[in-house]
């Protein structure tokens, strides 16, 4: 397909978008009628093409303003043909107002008139900060909290995302209710990384303490191997998790998941994301390395682009604006969505208007109507430039690690072995962290003079980086490793005898 068949023109986008959803059938929406389809990009190995645009579960659907119908703006997103749909346990009503515009569009399993097409066609993902599915470990330092029932696990949460979204809220819900993805919330700390895998590669059902992962499992492929799923159900296609603030502890989760259980990653992305421990270098590789969805989040850093000022505690105000005349969405969409690695990038709505050039819903998504490589480096780096002004780039401070430079290679480790003839000194090492440019190689020295290059690559799972020098003597040599990035900056580690 070219590049002109996948971006609509604004003309035909005005047509497809409904400004009065009442009274709208399915065929009107989604029929042979609309004479353009909403870009969509691959899904990492999720076998799904999802549109660059996808409705966040905040904004008005999480902090209501009295005059704004939460309903109405996800059923415009339908209508326009959006096909991603987030939302979470922890957004207060967002779940029972995806679950009152799915009762409208008929993707109730089991009510007179289920869609199922219509229900294979979107992908609903929610949310979830419960960290056990089995056992007393409920503390702040593994992040187990939710807005359900206080003492809840994991699949406790499961069951009341499909309750709010596809059933009577009360707990119940429809057999063939189902979630495209769960994902593990805010993931911050190593003692959460460590928490969420537990009892997963020696799952019992005679363990005291299992954690989500395992548990998901089960839930996602039909089988008991924790005890937690007796009926056997298979309510999620996929798991995933998301991150805010801490790359290491997000390139940790993704490097422990020997069995690629893990498909999906939700993490901030905005035009000031160099400014911070960034994610375009240090995260979105290892995640696209091992072929995972990956989506974007934080694209107006909650607004604070706009609004110049931090994000309150407690309710945020919700921003109904699209833009300002400094700073326009359209450029912060484009940034985002050019990122190496991006599939889909969500957004929360403020509001919906009937005139499409205020409309900050149908605004967004034309938006998002850009090929992943549109934008050259140029372009991209004068965005950056615009957002740098707002909070001296510091827009994202309430969530995203300060900004850190280049490092060293880590963990590094070397041993000798005798062979015939001499000895192989074998010296390995964690990846080093990018600063604000990536990294491309790493350099070997012995006794101060180079002798051997290494080319970075994202490091998918806990096996180290490796270099072996073959020795005829046995007299002692100094060793060190050097990380470098694409414009030859470098980061030295200590010296090693051996």
């Amino acid at each position: 397909m070219s590049k002109d068949e996948n971006i609509i023109s604004r003309r035909d986008f005005v047509k497809t978008s409904i400004t009065g959803v009442a009274g709208l059938t399915l065929t009107q929406c989604f029929g042979e009628s609309s004479a353009k389809q909403l870009m969509k990009r691959d899904f990492g190995r999720l076998n799904f093409e999802v549109t660059s645009f996808g409705l966040g579960g905040q904004g008005s659907l999480m902090w209501t303003p009295e005059d704004v119908d939460p309903v109405k703006i996800i059923l415009k997103a339908f209508s326009i043909g959006v096909n991603y749909f987030d939302t979470s346990n922890l957004y207060g009503p967002s779940q029972s107002n995806y679950g009152k515009a799915f009762t409208y569009l008929n993707l109730i399993p089991g009510n007179v008139g289920y869609n199922e097409k219509l229900r294979n066609s979107v992908f609903i993902v929610s949310k979830t900060h419960l960290r056990w599915a089995k056992g007393l470990r409920e503390s702040n330092e593994y992040g187990n909290w939710t807005n359900g029932t206080k003492g809840s696990k994991t699949i406790d949460d499961l069951k009341r995302s499909l309750s709010q979204l596809f059933g009577d809220g009360k707990g119940n819900y429809p057999k063939g209710a189902y979630l495209n993805m769960v994902l593990l919330h805010g993931i911050q700390r190593f003692a959460e990384v460590d928490a969420v895998y537990e009892g997963l590669d020696n799952t019992s059902p005679k363990s005291e303490n299992i954690g989500a992962l395992a548990a998901l499992r089960d839930y996602r492929d039909g089988s008991n191997l924790t005890g937690l799923n007796p009926k056997e159900e298979k309510l999620i296609r996929h798991i995933g998790f998301s991150g805010h603030y801490a790359p290491p502890v997000m390139m940790e989760m993704i490097q422990r998941d020997k069995d690629n259980i893990i498909d999906g990653i939700l993490l901030p992305m905005h035009a000031n994301d160099r400014h911070y421990f960034s994610m375009q270098h240090n995260v979105i590789p290892v995640a696209k390395a091992k072929n995972m969805g990956v989506i974007a989040m934080k694209v107006f850093c909650g607004g604070s682009m706009f609004t110049g000022k931090e994000l309150p505690k407690g309710p945020k105000p919700v921003v109904r604006t699209i833009g300002n005349k400094d700073l326009p969405s359209k450029s912060l969409i484009q940034y985002t969505l050019t990122t190496p690695g991006i599939d889909t990038a969500i957004m929360g709505i403020g509001e919906i208007n009937n005139d499409p050039d205020k409309c900050q819903l149908t605004q967004n998504i034309l938006a998002s109507q850009i090929l992943p490589n549109e934008l050259s480096s140029l372009q991209r780096e004068n965005i950056e430039k615009m957002a740098q002004k707002v909070m001296d780039g510091k827009t994202n401070s309430f969530f995203q690690k300060e900004a850190e430079p280049l490092s060293a290679p880590r963990e590094v480790a070397i041993d000798s072995k005798k062979t015939e003839g001499g000895r192989v000194v074998k010296i390995s090492w964690h990846t080093a962290y990018a600063g604000d440019e990536p990294l491309t190689h790493y350099e070997i020295w012995k006794d101060n003079n180079k002798i051997g290059r290494v080319e970075h690559k994202p490091q998918t799972t806990k096996e180290p980086f490796i270099f072996k020098d073959k020795l005829s003597d046995s007299l002692s040599h100094s060793y060190k490793l050097v990380s470098v990035d694409v414009i030859g900056r470098k980061a030295i580690t200590e010296n090693f005898i051996i």
